[in-house]
């Protein structure tokens, strides 16, 4: 598939997911856009062509992922969600597996916050005790996007031989022992997203669902989803901030002061706000792409930039959203104006592990030349 034809698609079912994007907020799960995207191959992007995929990468993720983000962005995260575990399918999962999701007839995610470690989801509390030809598995992870939904869930736990790092598993929805929460999310925002705490209690998978090696887990999560992750959790941010930009300057030059003949977008404070998030929205897509040149080349400066781009993205997007607030005044806690869903849906990427908080803590280990664990 060429830039064109994943490009050109995405921008035709954008039109579908923005069409159920009121329902998603209400929390319904983007069901709808999904199958859309399956059904033109797009939940298949990122797995290989000897799989039936289209055998692209994060750059593709990254363009898809932001572009139905300005539409919905629950749908967004689910796809975001969806794509990091197929990253890790791919490297490590069946065959069977990597063939359903490349057919768009398997969902996944992933499951690796735990109550325990809250959003140092890279700490892995839940156990995995090796029995026979299976392993019973006992965790509690906090979140899981997709929880009802998700075929599987790749699942994070300590090592069957004890050590101190992780092991990740391939963990089907459907497997004895797993409990998910009987209350859905109604959260602030991303509310469509399925997300819920999923418990296991002495759950059993075979021991061929071990993804990677024992022990290994900790490394791929370092290595794959954590650059996948950032990277189209910054997409995410990118697309809500473009949404909230346009919003807000036809709101603003649409809005009149009939008393006075002039309109919003005519007071010299408001264009400066507006100019703010342009520049704000610029900024955050110029150190997206600039970090995916950093992957792609294999860059020095590669996990400074992956852990730059969603600090940037969500600190941005949060202050473009505020911004989108403002000057749209009272009419933008109206639904109908379009931006106070983006301004609850920003939100999430402040604490999504690894939290902003954390990824400044990171950052300044790296800018000073210490070790980040």
């Amino acid at each position: 598939m060429s830039t064109f034809e994943y490009e050109n698609l995405t921008e035709k079912l954008a039109t579908i997911i923005a069409s159920h994007a009121v329902d998603v907020d209400r929390g319904t799960f983007p069901a709808a856009g999904l199958r859309a995207l399956a059904d033109a191959g797009l939940l298949g992007l990122v797995s290989a062509t000897s799989v039936g995929g289209k055998g692209l990468g994060l750059p593709a993720a990254a363009f898809v992922v932001e572009r139905i983000a300005r539409e919905c962005a629950s749908t967004a995260m689910v796809v975001c969600m969806h794509y990091c575990a197929t990253a890790v399918i791919e490297a490590h999962g069946s065959l069977e597996t990597r063939k359903a999701i490349a057919e768009g007839k398997h969902l996944s995610t992933l499951a690796f916050s735990e109550v325990g470690s809250r959003s140092h989801f890279w700490a892995s509390l839940g156990t995995a005790q090796a029995d026979g030809n299976t392993v019973r598995l006992s965790a509690r992870k906090s979140w899981v996007t997709s929880a009802r939904q998700a075929d599987s869930y790749v699942w994070s736990s300590k090592p069957t031989a004890g050590s101190e790092m992780s092991t990740l598993w391939l963990v089907p929805r459907a497997t004895a022992g797993l409990r998910i929460a009987d209350a859905p999310f109604d959260g602030l925002g991303l509310r469509g997203n399925d997300s819920s705490p999923v418990t296991a209690e002495d759950a059993r998978v075979p021991a061929s669902a071990r993804l990677g090696d024992d022990g290994a887990g900790f490394g791929i999560m370092m290595g794959v989803v954590l650059p996948w992750f950032n990277v189209l959790s910054t997409a995410v941010s990118a697309g809500l901030m473009e949404t909230a930009v346009q919003r807000t300057a036809s709101h603003a030059g649409a809005t009149q002061f009939q008393h006075a003949g002039s309109s919003v977008a005519d007071l010299p404070t408001v264009r400066a706000y507006i100019a703010r998030m342009r520049i704000k929205t610029d900024q955050v897509k110029a150190l997206l792409a600039d970090t995916l040149t950093a992957i792609g080349t294999g860059r020095a400066d590669t996990m400074l930039r992956v852990l730059e781009s969603k600090a940037a993205g969500g600190e941005s997007a949060a202050e473009v959203t505020d911004l989108a607030m403002r000057v749209c005044g009272g009419a933008a806690f109206r639904k109908e104006v379009g931006v106070e869903r983006v301004f609850r849906d920003a939100r999430a990427a402040l604490v999504m592990g690894p939290t902003t908080d954390v990824l400044y803590d990171f950052i300044g280990k790296a800018v000073c030349g210490l070790p980040l664990f």
